[in-house]
C-alpha cells in the first residue's frame, strides 16, 4: 500500500507501460539548474524522479554518483537544501512523484521526526534512506506515513525471505531491487537472474518492483522492463550530462547547465521510447 497519492495514482495509471525512474544527484551539475533538470526528465517521460542526497561517504554507490555528490558538496547542498529544491519544482509541478534517496545520517542531524514534517511539506513522496534496515525503521515510517509520504526500502540478490516479508511489512509505494551484487554503475545486468529474483520477491511484496543498478543503455531497459514494474537508471545519466559540462568548459556555468539538461533529456527520453515500443 501507499500512505502518498501521487505514487499510488502514478503506478495506478501505468496501465501495464514500466515506469521510468531517473536518478540525478540534488545540485548537480549546478544548484540552480537542478530544479530546470526535474522538468526537462519529467517532459521526456519521466513517471517517478528520484533525487540523491549528496553525502560525504556514500557507500552504496560507485564512482560517477560519488563525484556528482563531492561536486554537489562542493556548491554548499545537503538535505535542506534538497528539500528547498523540491519546493520550487512543486511550484509548477503538483503531479510528478519524488522520492529522496539517501543515507541516515543527514536526517538524524535533523532528527527524524522533524524531517518527516520538512519533507511532507516540501512536497517529498518517497523516502529511500540506504543505511535504516527495515528491522530499525518501523518509527521512521510511522513518522513518514503521518506526513503522508512513502518510506521505500532496497532488496538484492543476497536478501534473506526474512528480510523480504520484513520489507514486505513496511514498504509503501515501491521497492527497490538492486540487481547486482556491488555499487551503482556495476557490470553488466543479468536479465534472467533478475527475473528469476523478482518471482521470489513478490511472493512476499505486493507492490510494485522497481530495478536499478546496472541499467545502462535502451537495451537493458527494455529486457529489465519486461520483468519489472520500474526501471532505474542513474550512473549513465549523470555520467552523459557531465560530459556535456566538460565538452563545454571554459563558458559560464548556465551554458554548461544548458547543454547537460539538454543531453539529459534527450538521453532519457531515448529510453522512454525503447520502454514503449
Amino acid at each position: 500500500m501507499s500512505s502518498n497519492v501521487r505514487l499510488q495514482k502514478t503506478f495506478e495509471g501505468l496501465n501495464g507501460r514500466c515506469a521510468l525512474v531517473p536518478y540525478i544527484t540534488a545540485g548537480d551539475p549546478s544548484v540552480p539548474a537542478t530544479v530546470a533538470l526535474m522538468h526537462a526528465l519529467r517532459q521526456a517521460g519521466a513517471d517517478v524522479i528520484e533525487l540523491g542526497v549528496p553525502f560525504s561517504d556514500p557507500t552504496a554507490d560507485g564512482p560517477v554518483i560519488q563525484q556528482a555528490a563531492e561536486r554537489a558538496i562542493s556548491r554548499g547542498v545537503g538535505l535542506r537544501k534538497v528539500l528547498e529544491i523540491v519546493q520550487q519544482f512543486r511550484l509548477i509541478d503538483e503531479e510528478t512523484p519524488v522520492v529522496l534517496m539517501g543515507y541516515a545520517n543527514p536526517i538524524e542531524r535533523i532528527g527524524q521526526a522533524e524531517f518527516a514534517v520538512m519533507a511532507g511539506k516540501a512536497g517529498v513522496d518517497g523516502v529511500l534512506t540506504v543505511d535504516y534496515p527495515p528491522e530499525e525503521s518501523e518509527d521512521f515510517t510511522r513518522l513518514l506515513t503521518e506526513q503522508g509520504v512513502d518510506t521505500i526500502f532496497l532488496l538484492s540478490p543476497t536478501s534473506t525471505d526474512e528480510r523480504i516479508a520484513k520489507v514486505a511489512e513496511l514498504a509503501q509505494g515501491y521497492v527497490y531491487y538492486v540487481s547486482l551484487k556491488g555499487v551503482t554503475g556495476s557490470a553488466q545486468i543479468d536479465v534472467a537472474d533478475v527475473e528469476h529474483h523478482l518471482q521470489r520477491i513478490r511472493q512476499h511484496v505486493k507492490i510494485p518492483v522497481g530495478v536499478g543498478f546496472g541499467i545502462r543503455d535502451a537495451q537493458s531497459a527494455k529486457a529489465i522492463s519486461r520483468c519489472a514494474d520500474a526501471v532505474v537508471i542513474g550512473s549513465k545519466l549523470i555520467q552523459t550530462m557531465e560530459q556535456a559540462v566538460q565538452e563545454n568548459a571554459g563558458k559560464e556555468q548556465k551554458d554548461k547547465d544548458a547543454a547537460a539538461v539538454a543531453v539529459a533529456s534527450q538521453w532519457l527520453a531515448q529510453i522512454r521510447q525503447a520502454l514503449d515500443n
